[in-house]
C-alpha cells in the first residue's frame, strides 16, 4: 500500500484548522515554506496554499516538464492518466485522474494557460496558471470529479541549475473522506510534487546535456 501522507494532495484541504481569509498558517520551513489559509468564499471547506523555495534544475527544463502534460502520469504522484483534450488559443484543457488507497480515485479537467515563457536563450520568468475546465470529458463511473481546481506555478532563474518558485493553489476534496486523513501531512504532498518537478527537470536536463 501506498504511504498515507501522499494522500494529503487531497485531504491539504481539510488539514488545517480554521483561519480567517487574510491569514496564512506556516506548516512547514527551512528550503521550502508551506503555508495555508482558508478560503471561506468556496464552499466545501476549501483552503489555498502558498509554497515557495529554490529548486536544483534549470528553469528551462522546469518550463518543459510542466508544460508536457501527457507525461504527467510517468513522474507525477499519484497521476494515473494524464492527456491533451484540447489545445486552443484560450489554453490547453487537460485531463487528469489520481489513484489513491483507501478513498476513491478522483479527476479533474483544467484549463492551463502559459502567461509567460522563457525567451529562446532562457532567460526571463515562467509562469503558469489552471482552472477548472466546465466542458470537457464526462464524468467516469467511480471516480469523484473536483469542482474546484486552481492554482499557478512561478518560476525565476536563480543562479546556474537553480531555479526560485512559488507554487500556489486550492482544490476541493472531493466527496467522502475519512476523518482519521484530516490530520496526514498536509506538508507532504506539497514537497512530494515539488521534488518530483526537481526530479523530472533534472532528467530533461541530463538528456538535453547529452544531446549537444
Amino acid at each position: 500500500m501506498r504511504s498515507l501522507p501522499g494522500l494529503a494532495v487531497l485531504v491539504v484541504v481539510m488539514a488545517v484548522g480554521v483561519a480567517s481569509a487574510e491569514e496564512w498558517k506556516k506548516v512547514a520551513g527551512g528550503d521550502i515554506t508551506i503555508k495555508v489559509r482558508d478560503r471561506p468564499d468556496i464552499p466545501g471547506g476549501v483552503q489555498e496554499v502558498w509554497a515557495e523555495g529554490e529548486l536544483a534544475a534549470d528553469i528551462r527544463d522546469i518550463q518543459s516538464a510542466l508544460r508536457d502534460h501527457e507525461s504527467f502520469r510517468h513522474w507525477m504522484p499519484y497521476v494515473t492518466e494524464s492527456k491533451l483534450v484540447a489545445n486552443e488559443p484560450e489554453g490547453r484543457v487537460t485531463y487528469t485522474q489520481l489513484d489513491f488507497p483507501i478513498i476513491s480515485n478522483r479527476d479533474y479537467v483544467l484549463r492551463v494557460v502559459d502567461e509567460q515563457l522563457l525567451a529562446e536563450d532562457g532567460s526571463g520568468e515562467f509562469r503558469q496558471r489552471w482552472s477548472a475546465e466546465s466542458k470537457g470529458l464526462p464524468e467516469r463511473k467511480g471516480v469523484v470529479r473536483l469542482r474546484h481546481n486552481q492554482g499557478s506555478w512561478l518560476f525565476t532563474p536563480s543562479g546556474e541549475g537553480r531555479s526560485r518558485f512559488v507554487y500556489r493553489f486550492s482544490v476541493e476534496p472531493g466527496g467522502s473522506i475519512p476523518g482519521f486523513l484530516a490530520g496526514v501531512g498536509q506538508k507532504d504532498a506539497v514537497m512530494a510534487t515539488v521534488r518530483a518537478v526537481e526530479k523530472r527537470a533534472q532528467k530533461l536536463g541530463s538528456e538535453r546535456a547529452s544531446a549537444r
